[in-house]
């Protein structure tokens, strides 16, 4: 009872709050801190130095040293530290993944270098406004939201970090599930995250490791079964002899790649019993939609749930397929990939097919057919005859086959329409994913949030919605 209690209380602090965009700033750090540049005028140019180049060693901070960044730089410019630990989440992943990302943003919190030229601070105190550092990074974060009147109007702030609604809702519902959880709600997600996703890629390694031993054991048993079939049909018996005598040879040759394929398959159910401990453990952090998309859990609506997890603000569909109807999910390696609905599987393939890679067909309870191709990895016990549950996860993205990227390849049998041209599709957008570029004219959008845009890639607006001089900034991932 009491392990059921601890998980409740768990439960109810990740639900966060549903109501106002309300925070508790709490100051910490130094008692007179440095003097920071005002957020109503950015810097002059040529005033911010950095440096463009990653640093030979990033920077990594303890939990209690982010969370005095945090808190300082929120209590500086009034911006409530929740959301500055959310953003700094959703740019960088606590600064694991400081770019530079495709469109030249670098550094904690995702600048771009014009940006920061006009923005960037020197929180620290030792001369350069560096991107690359923590404390100066999340500084001018707080300073940008400030100037976007983030002390009065934080969802208003964030709308102009990112002109995204998903963005926004994003960030907000992160920012109130710290809020309410706290520093501890806070950290235990991060390291349930990093659990899982250290999990998805050792699973994603060895399957990877597997496949590669057993097509080196499938050309090998295939040249010994092409030269015994050649033995028993030679009309000379020298040249049956020799045929046999190779083909020993290559069955001798056959046997070390067989074990070793035999040694990697138990490392992969090693890896993959990991990785269900691993999701195990999250389950009773995943109630509240922020942690939801940070875990990566599947999305739902009705009868149907969307088949990759991670969000929009990682997931990213195009609103059409390059050559015939399907959909592309993009999403990182090793997202997890989920039954649409309740179905049972038609077919499974562990061994990539050289078009569709590794992947299955299932028949939905609606009768339709659907084929997922380019998984990394099938989950254990997901065969042909076997019952799923809408929601289950089935597999984890990659990129087997002919694809150029991880992916999700989406399909209806037979390929009639677009997947994404459904309604029940096109409603997780700006929920579980977001379109890669804007709705084709004459597309049939639904009402919700406002599409990202092309590509949701970094960009400087020149005015924002309140018409001030500032620019507004767009980040990305």
């Amino acid at each position: 009872m009491k392990r059921l209690a601890a998980a409740f209380i768990t439960a109810l602090a990740l639900a966060g709050s549903a109501g106002a965009d309300i925070f508790t700033i709490v100051p910490n750090g130094p008692t007179a801190p440095l003097a920071v540049p005002s957020p109503l005028v950015p810097n002059q140019p040529g005033t911010a130095s950095f440096s463009l180049t990653p640093p030979t060693v990033p920077q990594q901070l303890a939990y209690p040293q982010l969370l005095t960044i945090w808190q300082q730089a929120g209590a500086e410019y009034q911006i409530p530290w929740q959301v500055l630990a959310a953003i700094n989440k959703v740019e960088s992943n606590f600064g694991r993944n400081m770019g530079p990302s495709s469109a030249g943003a670098i550094g904690w919190m995702q600048f771009m270098p014009s940006t920061w030229e006009r923005w960037g601070v020197d929180a620290n105190g030792d001369g350069v406004a560096d991107p690359w550092n923590a404390e100066d990074a999340i500084t001018a974060a707080a300073r940008y939201l400030a100037a976007s009147g983030g002390s009065t109007d934080i969802s208003r702030a964030v709308f102009s970090y990112n002109h995204a609604q998903w963005y926004v809702d994003e960030v907000l519902q992160l920012a109130r599930l710290f809020d309410s959880g706290g520093v501890q709600t806070t950290f235990t997600l991060d390291r349930l995250q990093v659990s899982l996703d250290q999990a998805r890629s050792a699973v994603v390694r060895a399957n990877r490791k597997l496949v590669a031993e057993q097509r080196v054991a499938r050309a090998r048993g295939a040249r010994e079964r092409s030269l015994r079939i050649r033995a028993a049909r030679a009309a000379l018996l020298s040249d049956r002899l020799d045929l046999e005598q190779r083909a020993a040879q290559a069955g001798v040759a056959l046997a070390p790649a067989q074990a070793r394929v035999a040694a990697l398959r138990k490392a992969l159910d090693r890896a993959q019993s990991s990785l269900q401990d691993a999701q195990q453990q999250s389950v009773s952090s995943s109630f509240s939609p922020a942690a939801g998309t940070m875990l990566a859990t599947p999305e739902y609506d009705g009868n149907y749930v969307f088949p990759v997890g991670g969000g929009p603000s990682v997931v990213v569909v195009s609103h059409f397929h390059h050559d015939y109807p399907a959909a592309d999910i993009q999403a990182p390696m090793g997202e997890p990939v989920y039954a649409l609905s309740d179905a049972v599987v038609q077919r499974a393939w562990r061994y990539p097919d050289p078009r569709c890679g590794i992947g299955l067909t299932l028949t939905t309870s609606d009768g339709k057919s659907w084929t997922y191709c380019h998984l990394s990895v099938l989950d254990p016990g997901v065969t042909a005859g076997v019952s799923l549950v809408g929601g289950q996860q089935i597999g984890l993205v990659g990129m087997t086959g002919d694809a150029s990227g991880p992916h999700l390849h989406l399909q209806l049998n037979p390929q009639t329409m677009y997947p994404q041209s459904l309604p029940w599709f096109r409603g997780f957008a700006n929920v579980a994913f977001r379109w890669a570029e804007p709705a084709p004219p004459g597309y049939p959008e639904v009402a919700g949030p406002a599409s990202s845009g092309a590509g949701a890639v970094f960009a400087v607006v020149p005015n924002q919605p309140d018409g001030a001089s500032s620019p507004a900034v767009l980040f990305t991932r």
